[in-house]
């Protein structure tokens, strides 16, 4: 991403203030709970952005459950929900896609011919990719083929990206993925190697960032920008929620789109997402109160701030 043509974006945005943000997120779906695009879709139609929404899968719940219904999409279907909207002309006033999990490859190959040809139309189009591919514990947990195309093909097309620790290194050096970083160091200079892979001005924000000198009780969240690098720590939760990291795509792409530059995007969504699960732990739910807490969205009830991240 060119931060360029995010700062003339959001020029534009703040002349007036009645232009509405068009955003296509394409990503799964559960009827229970808030994942995916249940987790993304209401939140920005909350803060006021046009959300145009294709679910890769539709279940009934996540599947960390133990049990759910329902079914993948694929990538033909993607590929013809994706073409259905390019018929109503949404090409040349879409501002960013937001992809998240994908399904399959097929899936990917329709997002990215997607972002190729809206890019013509709209050379400042943003494609912001959660890289919903593993975790460590799990490991690898989508099939290979997404994977890999991911890591080869998603990279060089995207302006943001939003890896945990486990995917950043598996986007980086594929299976053979060294251990991942304990120290900021080695942190800071993997999220460098991933930039350089990137479109020009890309952003790395890295989550479940956990390092031997972190804080006793946070998690934190790394952000790389070609202006530098920063790091932000929120108190760990009782409670691990499905969604988070979904919700803080959404948001943090939300903040990138109306100018308030990348370090401060980041603070905003972590505060938010931050507040939304600590009134979700409160109330004893499993899933992301989203609903109930969507006030948090908008002015979080306690904020916290990135600092330059120095190794």
């Amino acid at each position: 991403m060119r931060l360029s043509i995010v700062f003339l974006l959001s020029d534009a945005m703040q002349a007036s203030e009645t232009r509405i943000v068009n955003i296509l997120s394409v990503q799964s779906w559960v009827a229970y709970g808030h994942v995916g695009n249940a987790a993304a879709l209401f939140p920005l139609q909350r803060l006021g952005a046009e959300v145009f929404a294709v679910n890769t899968v539709q279940f009934s719940n996540h599947p960390g459950y133990g049990d759910h219904a329902g079914r993948i999409t694929g990538g033909d279907a993607v590929a013809e929900l994706l073409a259905g909207l390019e018929r109503r002309g949404i090409l040349p006033g879409l501002d960013a896609v937001l992809s998240g999990y994908l399904g399959d490859a097929g899936s990917l190959d329709a997002v990215l011919g997607l972002v190729a040809r809206a890019r013509q139309a709209h050379p400042g189009l943003l494609f912001c990719c959660d890289p919903v591919l593993g975790d460590r514990g799990p490991g690898v947990y989508v099939a290979p083929s997404l994977a890999e195309a991911l890591r080869h093909r998603a990279v060089p097309e995207a302006d943001i990206l939003l890896p945990n620790m486990f995917e950043l290194g598996f986007l980086l050096d594929g299976p053979d993925a060294q251990p991942q970083a304990r120290d900021l160091a080695t942190l800071a200079r993997d999220a460098a190697r991933l930039r350089a892979r990137m479109r020009p001005g890309g952003l790395v924000l890295v989550t479940s960032v956990v390092l031997d000198n972190s804080p006793p009780g946070t998690v934190g969240l790394f952000l790389a920008t070609p202006r530098g690098d920063h790091l932000l720590y929120t108190p760990e939760l009782p409670a691990a929620f499905n969604g988070a990291g979904d919700l803080l795509s959404a948001l943090f792409l939300w903040g990138l789109l109306r100018s308030d530059g990348p370090a401060r995007a980041l603070d905003h969504a972590a505060s938010a997402v931050w507040c939304v699960l600590d009134h979700t732990a409160k109330q004893g739910a499993r899933e992301p109160m989203v609903v109930q807490a969507q006030d948090q969205l908008l002015s979080p009830w306690r904020r916290f701030a990135s600092v330059p991240a120095v190794p």
